[in-house]
């Protein structure tokens, strides 16, 4: 059993940062592909990014590229979500979640498809 703890949310200014912190037990880390998820009360959860196993590959949603930056260390078991240039429309909950790796498939992380996920950590960004 794979459990998930996002920690490092919080009040922020907006322009201001946030390092996010999913800390994995009960499993090796590094045997899954990552998500990092986002929902606001009353809307759908949306993906904010996804990382393949090692690293090597990251993708971002629009709306954050350029200003996120995901990253995993798998001798910690962790990973982390650098949040720059923090803007009011940043606010929300944010969950990690993890995928099992599929053979010859281009990363990715359909929200259904997430096999175990955090509780959340909540960020607000206000002035």
């Amino acid at each position: 059993q794979l459990t998930l703890v996002e920690s490092g949310g919080g009040l922020v200014q907006p322009g201001g940062s946030l390092r996010l912190s999913c800390a994995a037990s009960g499993d090796d880390l590094r045997g899954y592909i990552i998500g990092w998820f986002r929902q606001v009360p009353g809307q759908g959860r949306e993906e904010v990014s996804c990382i393949n196993l090692g690293g090597s590959y990251v993708k971002y949603a629009d709306s954050v590229k350029d200003r996120f930056t995901f990253s995993r260390d798998d001798a910690k078991n962790t990973a982390f979500l650098q949040m720059n240039g923090l803007k009011s429309e940043d606010t929300a909950v944010y969950y990690c979640a993890v995928s099992y790796y599929v053979a010859d498939r281009p990363t990715q992380c359909p929200m259904d498809e997430m096999y175990y996920w955090g509780k959340g950590t909540l960020v607000t960004v206000s002035s």
